[in-house]
């Protein structure tokens, strides 16, 4: 395999072509789908019997008689319910597909005498048998709200399905049942009770059987969701926060996000050596890390390889979210994946930052406008205020909060004022009210974590509605002039996402391609300030970084967008807890390289 360095010219490149997914568990779960959605309707449809597909139709488990349309609608949910787990080669769906496969096997010869149909179970059950080896994934992190879902998901699906099966034999049904009848007789039919939806001949009990097959199959599913063993999600251990601190005191200035490792919320592994360490979070399957591994450059293959290993030993998709040009190269090389170009961060040099210029005229006039209305600023360590005001901080950022849910994953914290990062800087914006507010002066909060000794990287920004619009560009400005006396010579920004492909586009030159790529990203910008971060980050004129997302196959990239969305916070597609649960949890605080739109668009 060959590689190249990434390109900074906006349009994404590939470095390395890496391995690609194992064949035969996707090709199992394929099959296991398929039979499933056939065996569905075998059991469904009474017409399905006599179609074109009466030949395959006819040898699938279960097509004739009540107790056979029953067990055919069982085992295709079941089959739909375990394709998804073969192909991540989860060793529990293995056991219950060969469980499952041989029961439907003997059903067929029992129940239709058919020896066909019993080899069609029996066809997919010998490479189930042969290729077991393929099948050792371990579970994955879990709690007991999955069993809640899932009584919520097949409770909705058995009743959508259970409307078709009381529709489906419109010549057989006496009279002309109402919708609410029907949907009557579905509800009755799951707990196994005689609705009021009549049919002629044996296609009462066919119906009974399958509403009953379809309650019975929620009810065991929830169940076994509900007591099965609780594996519960990867948290960051006191001993590992505190072996990753004495990583980032060595190494801390290699990478602007090497902080945000301490994020508690994420899992580590740690290289032989222990000189290296890979934080990551598991979203949806996708075992999703952040920014360059923490510790030394010569002990990164051995984190990046135990990171690969518990990958694999999950069947979990590995991805990286914006590590370094020198980070993707070392993942690329080590591993055999693939990087793309996903944007560029921006790094403010202090000696090189002044406001004197016509490139800073913009920002210059929003700063002094604004300290003439009596806004002064404080830039301070941690570590040098006192609890009170500490804690009247805490409570303004999660009160000005702009989202209901939190955001943030790679370049976030996750909190304020711990006792252990008291090197954060914070800068504050203060005003005299008349009528002052819960927070006294307070009006606006910039925080940032350590990068090594001498540099700061952005966390939060967080400001009251009620204040003037610029309060990012004057505590921006403020962290920035007070640098030099803290020690601090560069400044860690926003991350601006394709900000090569919106620079070069909007020049004049730019070919047909790019342009329609870079109106593609304005329209988006209305969801996700793509263009409005770059353009805010590039008043301070800073130089940009390059940063890469690295994954293992072009086919993983919109499940691994999706998995960084949820984990950023943008996309929540688990149950929420209840209020009254959620209130003492600790949460991660929002990204804020994701500035608040009005924020950006006023300044």
């Amino acid at each position: 395999m060959s590689s190249e360095v990434p390109s900074r010219s906006g349009r994404a490149r590939r470095i390395v072509r890496g391995p690609r997914p194992e064949a035969v568990p996707a090709l199992v779960g394929r099959a296991c789908a398929v039979v499933g959605v056939l065996d569905i309707a075998a059991g469904v449809f009474p017409r399905f019997r006599h179609s074109r597909m009466h030949a395959l139709a006819e040898v699938l488990p279960g097509s004739l008689g009540p107790f056979a349309a029953a067990l055919s609608l069982s085992v295709g949910v079941l089959l739909l319910l375990l394709a998804h787990g073969l192909k991540r080669r989860k060793r529990r769906a293995w056991r219950a597909a060969v469980a499952l496969l041989p029961a439907g096997a003997v059903s067929q010869f029992v129940y239709r005498h058919s020896v066909v149909g019993a080899l069609i179970s029996l066809a997919l059950f010998v490479p189930l048998v042969l290729h077991r080896d393929e099948f050792k994934a371990l579970p994955d992190p879990r709690s007991r709200w999955r069993a809640l879902a899932n009584f919520v998901l097949m409770s909705a699906g058995s009743l959508a399905l259970g409307l078709v099966i009381v529709s489906a034999h419109p010549k057989r049904t006496i009279g002309d049942p109402s919708l609410a009848d029907r949907l009557t007789h579905v509800l009755y039919g799951l707990f196994g009770f005689e609705g009021p939806v009549d049919y002629e001949g044996s296609t009462s009990w066919t119906v009974a059987f399958s509403l009953g097959a379809l309650g019975l199959i929620t009810a065991i599913t929830t169940i076994y969701l509900a007591f099965r063993p609780e594996h519960p999600a990867a948290h960051l251990t006191e001993e590992d926060e505190a072996q990753l601190r004495a990583l980032l005191e060595k190494h801390g200035a290699r990478d602007s996000l090497g902080h945000f490792a301490l994020r508690r919320d994420k899992a580590v592994v740690f290289s032989p050596s222990g000189k290296a360490a890979v934080t990551y979070r598991v979203v949806s399957g996708v075992m999703l890390a952040s920014g360059d591994p923490i510790g030394d450059v010569e002990a990164w293959p051995g984190a990046i390889e135990r990171f690969m290993d518990e990958a694999k030993a999950h069947s979990w998709t590995p991805a990286v979210m914006g590590c370094s040009e020198t980070g993707g190269e070392v993942w690329t090389r080590e591993t055999g994946l693939d990087a793309l170009e996903l944007g560029d961060e921006a790094v403010v040099d202090v000696a090189d930052f002044s406001l004197a210029g016509r490139a800073m005229r913009n920002v210059r006039q929003m700063v002094k406008r604004i300290e003439r209305a009596g806004y002064e600023t404080r830039v301070r360590r941690i570590r040098d205020l006192g609890e009170a005001e500490l804690e009247r901080i805490r409570r303004a950022a999660e009160d000005w909060r702009g989202t209901d849910t939190e955001r943030g994953f790679s370049m976030a914290l996750g909190r304020i004022g711990d006792a252990a990062d008291g090197d954060c800087l914070i800068a504050t914006a203060h005003k005299a009210d008349d009528q002052p507010g819960p927070y006294g002066d307070l009006k606006a909060i910039l925080h940032f974590v350590p990068w090594g000794t001498d540099g700061v990287s952005l966390d939060l920004m967080r400001r009251d509605r009620s204040a003037d619009p610029g309060m990012n560009e004057l505590l921006i400005v403020a962290a920035l002039q007070a640098s030099p006396k803290l020690g601090i010579t560069k400044i860690s920004l926003n991350f601006a996402m394709f900000r090569s492909a919106l620079a070069r586009g909007e020049k004049i030159g730019a070919g047909p391609v790019l342009r329609a790529w870079r109106g593609l990203l304005v329209f988006l910008s209305r969801w996700f300030q793509i263009e409005s971060l770059y353009k805010f980050n590039a008043k301070f004129q800073p130089r940009w970084e390059p940063r890469f997302v690295v994954y293992r196959a072009s086919g993983d990239l919109p499940r691994i967008g999706l998995a960084a969305m949820q984990a950023e916070g943008f996309v929540n597609l688990a149950l929420p807890l209840p209020r009254f649960l959620r209130r003492n949890a600790p949460a991660p605080r929002p990204c804020p390289h994701h500035v608040a739109e009005h924020e950006v668009r006023a300044a």
